[in-house]
């Protein structure tokens, strides 16, 4: 565990592969589950490197947040505990934003940049996504986080394109558990975190990878290209048989593509 600053509370990390060379890479989850969602990709990666995976604040087995924070700044701290000055960083929805964030508020410290199904923030939403922003927002007031957790295993791991007899249950039970707590600790976590960077994603000059899975939503099937088209170097992959959470539904494949990519 990273303790933060007093009254900040702490963040749980694992690092494989400390023994071998190569510039770090850091792995950063989506705001449904925590650093499990990279279990496969991990370890395919760490054979020539060292490897970092977290739980952001109020995911896994980091505490909700109980002040003010910002998850850029976690991010730095969590680089300087662990002594790495530049490092390879890689995303997953809204870690995918965390990590474009983080390198165009701190460039020198990013020396590539994968970002998979990221949102973008002030996209004006489907009446779709805002219909389930809406029954999301009900079933936390109202309580009720069955409900909270069947809407966005619904939204986010059977998506929009496909039954749920194409879902591999064993995928179901591993969302389930960490999305019921990160859902638990939603409140804190919208109340305490501070606002990003306001840079566009145009200023950024590192190589950036772009993936998306084909089975996505709309909208971040959309986003995507928003950002492969704005970022000046970046590279833009489709995951055919992956829908939102692609580290999770295809990790061979993004393994693949961030080695391609020179990961």
């Amino acid at each position: 565990m990273l303790s933060l600053p007093p009254g900040k509370g702490a963040l749980r990390y694992v690092v494989e592969g400390r023994e071998a060379g190569g510039v770090p890479l850091v792995l950063v989850h989506d705001g449904l589950t925590d650093h499990h969602v990279w279990d496969e990709v991990a370890p395919a990666l760490a054979a020539d490197r060292t490897v970092v995976r977290y739980d952001l604040r109020g995911f896994g087995q980091s505490p909700p947040p109980d002040g003010p924070f910002e998850e850029v700044a976690d991010l730095a701290a969590l680089l300087d505990h662990l002594g790495f000055a530049r490092v390879k960083l890689a995303g997953l929805s809204w870690g995918g934003r965390i990590a474009v964030e983080f390198a165009l508020t701190h460039p020198e410290r990013v020396s590539a940049l994968a970002a998979f199904s990221p949102p973008w923030p002030g996209f004006d939403r489907s009446p779709a996504l805002r219909a389930y922003d809406a029954a999301e927002a009900a079933a936390l007031a109202a309580g009720d986080l069955d409900a909270a957790v069947a809407l966005n295993l619904d939204m986010w791991l059977r998506g929009p394109a496909r039954p749920w007899s194409a879902v591999p249950p064993a995928l179901t039970a591993r969302v389930r558990a960490p999305l019921r707590t990160a859902l638990a600790h939603q409140p804190a976590v919208e109340t305490h975190s501070q606002p990003g960077t306001s840079l566009p994603a145009t200023a950024l000059t590192i190589p950036t990878l772009i993936g998306v899975g084909d089975l996505d939503t709309p909208d971040f099937v959309a986003m995507a290209h928003r950002y492969a088209s704005a970022i000046p170097n970046a590279t833009l992959v489709l995951f055919p048989t992956a829908g939102h959470l692609v580290a999770l539904e295809a990790p061979a494949a993004v393994v693949t593509a961030l080695r391609g990519a020179g990961f």
